[in-house]
């Protein structure tokens, strides 16, 4: 279906036009960027993934039939100690190609990577509670929520909840 390459600055121009709104870029990122967001802010995001070890793992997602580049996806916050990390900036960026189990396809490869790869044990993740899609997907590749923080990110002049999610690496299925 899909699989995950490096982000590069190639892609810059891309993942900006797929955002477009405060509100998505909050939704996508929380405040790690302003909106509207700009090539100056990716790269200087980008470069956190060139550093060795790489504090991030940034991943573009291409359809394998298509060649079409559909999303982006991100391993951050990586605790190579605890052996943990935070996946985030997940978005399938064209409207007509989400609720086709892109997210999902894009999940369970950065978990594939994670486990496996980098043999970390734990994953975590935030999402708004109004992000259904997001929910389902997380929870269809075996993530569950760990707490509720209310209150926790102000979009607009409206405080919104989030789920933290989590999985370990002992509960994730890989794709055969």
């Amino acid at each position: 279906m899909i699989e995950l390459q490096p982000f590069t600055r190639e892609d810059i121009p891309r993942l900006i036009g797929w955002i477009n709104s405060p509100e998505l870029l909050i939704q996508w990122t929380g405040y790690q960027f302003r909106y509207p967001l700009t090539a100056d802010q990716l790269e200087q995001h980008l470069r956190r993934s060139e550093t060795s070890p790489p504090e991030c793992y940034i991943f573009k997602a291409r359809e394998r039939e298509s060649g079409e580049v559909i999303g982006h996806i991100e391993l951050d916050r990586i605790d190579r100690v605890n052996r943990k990390a935070w996946l985030c900036r997940v978005l399938v960026g064209p409207p007509e190609k989400r609720d086709r189990g892109y997210g999902t396809a894009m999940v369970r490869q950065i978990l594939e990577f994670a486990f496996g790869k980098l043999g970390l044990h734990r994953v975590y993740l935030h999402v708004l509670i109004f992000n259904l899609p997001a929910i389902t997907c997380y929870k269809n590749v075996g993530f569950q929520i760990e707490t509720t923080l209310p209150n926790d990110c102000k979009i607009g002049e409206k405080y919104w909840s989030t789920h933290r999610m989590v999985i370990e690496a002992q509960q994730f299925h890989p794709s055969t």
